[in-house]
C-alpha cells in the first residue's frame, strides 16, 4: 500500500502562496471553441502574456499550433508538446502538493470529463487523462497516481492551512465516483491533500455544465477569508443557491477553528447568453454537448486566477465588471488586479481560473 501524500507531510497550499508556475493549454478544441478559436486565442494570450510577467508559463501544445501560439506569445513561454483534448488545464493538470523539505509531488486524479459516460461533456478524454502525469514526468514531478478517484482541479480550494473547500452538487454527482460515501470522499481528499477540515458547500453557480465547481462560486483570498459569488436579485436562480451557500459558511469554522470572514462578489448584473451568432462556430463530435441560443452560461467574477504578480479577473462587458476589479483589488493590496476579457473563453464553458493550474513554489525550504 503507497503511503498517502498526507502520511508523507505533504499539504496542497493556497493559490495566493508563492508559484513555481502555470500550466495552461492552447484552445483548438471546435465543440468548445467556437471560429477556430480565434477569440478564445487572443482572451488566453492576454492571460499567459499577463502571468508571464512574474512566473514561468507551460504551454501544451501540439506541433500543428505550436507556429501560431509562438507567433502571439512570443518568448519566455515554455511549449511542451503533451497531447490534450480540450484546454482546460485546472481540470486535466496536476494538483501539486508542497513538502516543508523543499520537495514537491503532483497528484493525478482521474478525469472523465465532469461525468464520463452518465453527463461527461464529450466521450474522447483519454488524452486528457494523462496530462497531470505526462506533464509533471515533463518538468521532472514525481506522482502520486489517484485513480480511480475522480476529481478535477476546479472542484477544489485550499486555504494552505488544512482546509478544503468544496461542493456537494460537483462531488457528490453520479458521474464522478457513484460507489463512495460522503465520508469515503471526504477521507480521500484529506488523505490525498493532507488536509484537517473539507467545508462543503451546498451549491456552485447555476447552469454551471462542471455540475458546478466551487472555483466558480467560491475562493479563499487568505486563511478564513473567503469570496462568495453573490445576486441581491431573488429571482434569479442564483440567489437560492448562494444563500444557501453563505447560511452554510456563516455557520462554519475551519481546520483552525477560525470563523470565517465573507465577501460578497457580485454576479454579472446581466445573464451571459449563447446568441444565434454564436451557433455556427461550433464543430461538434459524437457524444459532445452541444449550444443552445439563449443558453445562460455560468459567469462569475470569483473565477478569477492568482499569480505571484496579479490577479487576473474575468470581464463581461457589465456594468458590475468594476465593482468586482475593486473589491478584489482591496484583497490582494500587493498584486496587481488585470481585467480580462472573458465572454470568449466563458463559450468554451470555464473561465480565467478553469484555464490556469498553479505549480507552487518548490526545491527551496518552504515556510
Amino acid at each position: 500500500m503507497i503511503e498517502s501524500p498526507k502520511a508523507a507531510g505533504y499539504r496542497m497550499p493556497a493559490e495566493y502562496e508563492p508559484h513555481h508556475g502555470t500550466l495552461m493549454v492552447w484552445p483548438t478544441r471546435p465543440g468548445s471553441w467556437p471560429f477556430d478559436g480565434q477569440g478564445a486565442k487572443k482572451a488566453f494570450s492576454q492571460v499567459i502574456k499577463t502571468i508571464a510577467e512574474s512566473e514561468q508559463v507551460y504551454l501544451l501544445v501540439d506541433e500543428a499550433h505550436r507556429e501560431e501560439a509562438q507567433s502571439m506569445l512570443g518568448a519566455g513561454i515554455a511549449y511542451l508538446d503533451i497531447p490534450t483534448n480540450d484546454a482546460w488545464a485546472r481540470d486535466t493538470g496536476p494538483t501539486v502538493l508542497v513538502h516543508e523539505n523543499g520537495r514537491a509531488l503532483s497528484v493525478d486524479w482521474a478525469f472523465n470529463a465532469w461525468g464520463g459516460s452518465y453527463d461527461g461533456l464529450y466521450q474522447d478524454y483519454e488524452a486528457d487523462d494523462q496530462v497531470a502525469s505526462r506533464f509533471s514526468q515533463a518538468i521532472g514531478l514525481p506522482v502520486h497516481d489517484a485513480h480511480p478517484f475522480v476529481l478535477e482541479g476546479g472542484a477544489i480550494h485550499s486555504d494552505g492551512e488544512g482546509t478544503i473547500l468544496v461542493t456537494e452538487s460537483c462531488l457528490l454527482s453520479p458521474g464522478r465516483n457513484p460507489h463512495l460515501t460522503k465520508d469515503q470522499i471526504e477521507q480521500v481528499l484529506l488523505d490525498t491533500l493532507g488536509a484537517e477540515k473539507v467545508i462543503w458547500l451546498p451549491y456552485g453557480i447555476y447552469q454551471d455544465e462542471t455540475n458546478e465547481h466551487v472555483d466558480n462560486v467560491a475562493a479563499f483570498v487568505s486563511p478564513a477569508e473567503i469570496v462568495l459569488a453573490w445576486t441581491d436579485d431573488e429571482a434569479d436562480p442564483q440567489y437560492a443557491m448562494s444563500k444557501a451557500d453563505l447560511d452554510y459558511l456563516e455557520e462554519q469554522v475551519d481546520a483552525k477553528g477560525r470563523k470565517l470572514t465573507i465577501h460578497k462578489l457580485p454576479i454579472p448584473k446581466h445573464p451571459i447568453l449563447i446568441t444565434e451568432e454564436d451557433l455556427p462556430g461550433y464543430v461538434y463530435e459524437a457524444g459532445e454537448e452541444v449550444r443552445t441560443a439563449g443558453e445562460r452560461l455560468a459567469a462569475s467574477y470569483v473565477n478569477f486566477y492568482v499569480s505571484n504578480g496579479a490577479v487576473l479577473v474575468p470581464q463581461f462587458a457589465d456594468e458590475h465588471d468594476a465593482q468586482a476589479l475593486e473589491l478584489l483589488a482591496q484583497l490582494f493590496p500587493t498584486r496587481k488586479v488585470v481585467g480580462i476579457p472573458a465572454r470568449d473563453i466563458l463559450l468554451g464553458g470555464g473561465n480565467v481560473h478553469c484555464i490556469t493550474q498553479q505549480i507552487p513554489l518548490y526545491g527551496a525550504k518552504c515556510p
